[in-house]
């Protein structure tokens, strides 16, 4: 039963919105929210943030745009997180992706990203040997990129999902939930521009990814929104000199989906007799109008959208494109889930090689559950050269 209770603990704790009750703040739920975990090391290490920094393999999941600017034709990406370490040991997300820059101006991708929950012994009593059920989610991405100029690209993803947290034990009848979504991105990237003691470069991206239908465990169940959402953000690359480099990034994010509203018993007509007070709109509607109305539904108006919005601040330095230190700050309203947590990270490259470490540490007083986790990922990258002035 324990391992039960953690499991679900990390199925549902990271988007902040299962770590406190309902009542005390107004936070927005979806499915499979560990889409919106960082998955690998070298954004990790930036406040987990990637819509606008500089090309890599693992912009498959932040901005495929970016592909249509990667260095080189193959790049192969592995990377691995463990989850609630501190409680248990065999819960963690991985990460495998694939980008192949086809020519000049396009390129395509493939992305794996599973979420292990562990082995679970579910038992009826003390003499039962019990079953074993190992509870998991995974998602599949394709995607293509093409520039549209020299300086910006644009690209489209299509992504197949499966969530099997089904526990026999508990509901003999319970299904794995399917689903598909798109994604639609776009990046920009300026040549480099001559200042008065440097040069420097202006990178800027966008992504709206998970836009798809609701799905459902069973067909009385609930049915979820999947977390489509927007990342938007811009960076600019000081070119010290031939050896230094340094980028500093800020991006927002914000959920398209539909804010709960806040319900509550009391005396609206004054004549005595409790009835239901509904603040904000209603959620039960299409995934596609959920879009729209989450920009505009909170029940506390503007200022609580306003609040709907989390933001990132990223640093990287750059040394002769062989060393890297990172570190970075994520922020969230404290009634929308109050993550709040820095990030340290590095990297290195030998050859055609990528090795990437991430540290996450909460400031906040909600812990994170990658708080005190190393994450680590390698790349590798191989083929024909390009060289984007």
């Amino acid at each position: 039963m324990k391992k039960v209770l953690l499991v679900c603990m990390g199925a549902f704790m990271f988007l902040g919105t299962q770590t406190q009750a309902q009542n005390d703040f107004n936070t927005i739920t979806t499915g499979v929210p560990f889409l919106n975990i960082a998955a690998d090391a070298r954004s990790s290490g930036m406040g987990e943030q990637g819509v606008a920094t500089s090309p890599d393999a693992y912009g498959v999941q932040w901005n495929p745009a970016k592909l249509a600017f990667l260095d080189a034709q193959h790049n192969v990406g592995v990377n691995y997180s463990p989850y609630l370490r501190q409680l248990v040991n065999d819960i963690g997300i991985g990460n495998l992706v694939y980008a192949n820059r086809l020519n000049e101006r396009s390129a395509f991708g493939m992305s794996l990203r599973y979420f292990g929950l562990g082995t679970i012994t579910t038992t009826t009593g003390p003499q039962d040997p019990g079953i074993d059920v190992r509870p998991n989610e995974f998602t599949l991405d394709a995607t293509y990129a093409l520039k549209l100029s020299d300086q910006f690209s644009m690209a489209v993803s299509g992504r197949y999902l499966r969530s099997d947290l089904r526990i026999q034990a508990v509901d003999p009848d319970a299904q794995a939930a399917n689903s598909f979504a798109v994604d639609i991105s776009g990046y920009y990237q300026s040549e480099e521009i001559l200042y008065n003691s440097f040069d420097g470069r202006w990178r800027a991206g966008f992504n709206i990814s998970n836009i798809g239908p609701k799905f459902k465990y069973d067909d009385a169940g609930q049915e979820n929104f999947l977390p489509t959402n927007l990342k938007f953000g811009g960076g600019f690359d000081f070119i010290l000199d031939s050896y230094n480099k340094v980028f500093v990034g800020l991006e927002f994010n914000k959920l398209l989906v539909p804010t709960p509203p806040i319900r509550e018993i009391g005396d609206a007509d004054g004549d005595g007799v409790p009835n239901e007070i509904i603040a904000g709109q209603d959620n039960d509607v299409s995934f596609f109008s959920g879009i729209f109305q989450s920009f505009g539904d909170a029940p506390d108006g503007f200022s609580e959208e306003l609040k709907e919005f989390t933001w990132s601040l990223g640093v990287e330095y750059v040394y002769n494109d062989v060393f890297s230190l990172r570190t970075g700050y994520f922020n969230e309203s404290d009634i929308k889930g109050a993550r709040k947590f820095a990030t340290l990270g590095a990297g290195f490259e030998y050859s055609s090689i990528d090795i990437d470490l991430s540290y996450l540490f909460s400031t906040g007083a909600v812990r994170n559950p990658l708080e005190n986790t190393l994450r680590f990922g390698i790349t590798f990258h191989f083929g024909d050269e390009y060289d984007e002035y």
